[in-house]
């Protein structure tokens, strides 16, 4: 019987307790509250460390900079933000289940957040418009992918995402017509969610996700064909084993940007897109962990698209050796 009674106060904790309408506080055993916040803050380091490690470079070297870089340089930008600014707030409410932040900073932190991961998928997006041209248009690559298209498309990205988002966020669009299933159902002091209805839902998966990524496969799978075809006609001129190995590596690469992409967003865009639609009945639990698991895409970023090349690498071990 006591055990039952203790399970049941512990059921019922608030996160606020002399608030009216406090949300409810699920408490993790100590030693998994220790854990989470080591990994999840781990993660948070590793993804302003290795994102650091592209901006630096970049800046650094003037022979960096060229469209490619710019749009790297961006990605790493909008990653790296991420780690400083989003998930350690994040973290707290991830492992504690509350938000002692004040709904003002609730309504920014969130903004920031779906602005930066809709920058970082769209940077994503652009880099690999940049590949296709420079693999299956390389005569037109120099004409029309330059510093100054470059540009425009990064104050695109930044601004659109940055209005949009702020715009829907504040002026709590993403529950027009179930404001009053909200603030009954949902709201209380100590959550901080973007509760989203159905068409909200959606259309932000379909413009965020969806549409960038069978954009970005299938541009993908176009230069894959081409480097292969290329590297056939090659093939009678060029020793056999060269070849094979660039194929693989060309292989390996495009699977890796569009593995760890998929494999990062996926499970937390189809979760967002059903949820509205099962009568929002995602355990928070889960909801929490598919964000994380799409956050790790900011932290792998650098790895794929920075410290892949080697030119990069150069660069860094140049600068840690005070050569320059």
């Amino acid at each position: 019987m006591l055990t039952s009674i203790a399970d049941i106060v512990e059921n019922i904790l608030l996160c606020f307790e002399s608030v009216n309408g406090s949300c409810k506080r699920s408490i993790f055993p100590p030693t998994t509250r220790i854990l989470l916040y080591l990994l999840l803050g781990s993660m948070s380091v590793l993804t302003v460390c290795g994102n650091l490690l592209v901006i630096i470079p970049i800046i650094h070297f003037k022979q960096l900079h060229t469209p490619t870089n710019y749009l790297i340089h961006s990605l790493a930008v909008a990653d790296l933000l991420l780690g400083v600014l989003v998930m350690p707030p994040r973290m707290v409410y991830s492992v504690e289940s509350c938000w002692y932040f004040g709904d003002l900073f609730c309504k920014i932190q969130t903004s920031i957040d779906v602005m930066l991961c809709n920058t970082s998928i769209l940077n994503l997006c652009f880099i690999s418009i940049d590949r296709y041209y420079a693999v299956c248009r390389p005569l037109l690559y120099t004409t029309k992918i330059t510093v100054h298209f470059v540009l425009i498309m990064m104050l695109v990205t930044w601004t659109g995402s940055a209005i949009v988002v702020f715009g829907i966020v504040f002026l709590e669009l993403s529950i027009w017509g179930m404001e009053n299933f909200y603030y009954k159902n949902v709201a209380c002091e100590g959550g901080c969610i973007l509760f989203q209805n159905k068409a909200s839902s959606f259309v932000s998966s379909v413009l965020s996700f969806y549409i960038p990524g069978v954009g970005m496969l299938s541009i993908y799978l176009k230069i894959f064909i081409i480097a292969q075809r290329q590297a056939r006609s090659i093939q009678g001129t060029t020793n056999q084993n060269s070849v094979g190995k660039s194929q693989r590596k060309a292989t390996k690469t495009l699977a890796i940007i569009m593995g760890v992409f998929l494999s990062s967003w996926t499970p937390f865009f189809v979760i967002n897109c059903i949820d509205p639609f099962i009568s929002y009945s995602t355990p928070p639990v889960l909801f929490e962990t598919l964000i994380w698991i799409a956050y790790l895409n900011s932290t792998i970023n650098p790895m794929v698209y920075a410290f892949f090349y080697s030119w990069f690498r150069r660069a860094f071990r140049i600068i840690i050796s005070v050569k320059s």
